[in-house]
């Protein structure tokens, strides 16, 4: 059981790192499917998903660092309106990669891009669990 257990949870780490990079994936069906069949691994699921997450946006940030320019669009706006607290959204499909990489190509500090890429990552998940745990 615990070596099925880490097999999904390598499935879901892998799943969330795509998914927060340019690259299309799909870790809120990854993270469902999971607890469908495990609801036990709950808490874990959650970390592993937001840890897998979190790393593939900040993998985009670094990418951004490396822009030589970025041009103005929706995203910049915002980004430059809210500062870091923007990458709460960092989880929005399409609009959470372009704040991740102005994110870097602005060249916002690590640690507050790191903590709010985080929250926003993990509220998201912890409420999609809880939301399918509470209705399944």
């Amino acid at each position: 059981m615990l070596l099925e257990s880490v097999g999904w949870l390598a499935g879901l780490f892998g799943s969330a790192f795509v998914s927060a990079t340019i690259l299309p994936g799909n870790s809120e069906a990854a993270l469902l499917a999971l607890l469908h069949f495990q609801p036990q691994t709950v808490v874990a699921a959650v970390v592993v998903a937001t840890l897998g997450n979190v790393l593939g946006g900040l993998t985009t940030v670094w990418l951004g660092w490396r822009l030589p320019a970025a041009p103005e669009g929706r995203a910049v706006r915002l980004a430059r309106r809210f500062g870091p607290a923007s990458l709460l959204l960092s989880w929005v499909p399409l609009v959470g990669d372009a704040l991740c990489g102005v994110a870097g190509w602005l060249r916002w500090p690590w640690l507050p891009v790191i903590l709010w890429i985080t929250l926003g990552k993990a509220a998201r998940y912890a409420l999609l669990a809880g939301l399918f745990l509470h209705y399944s």
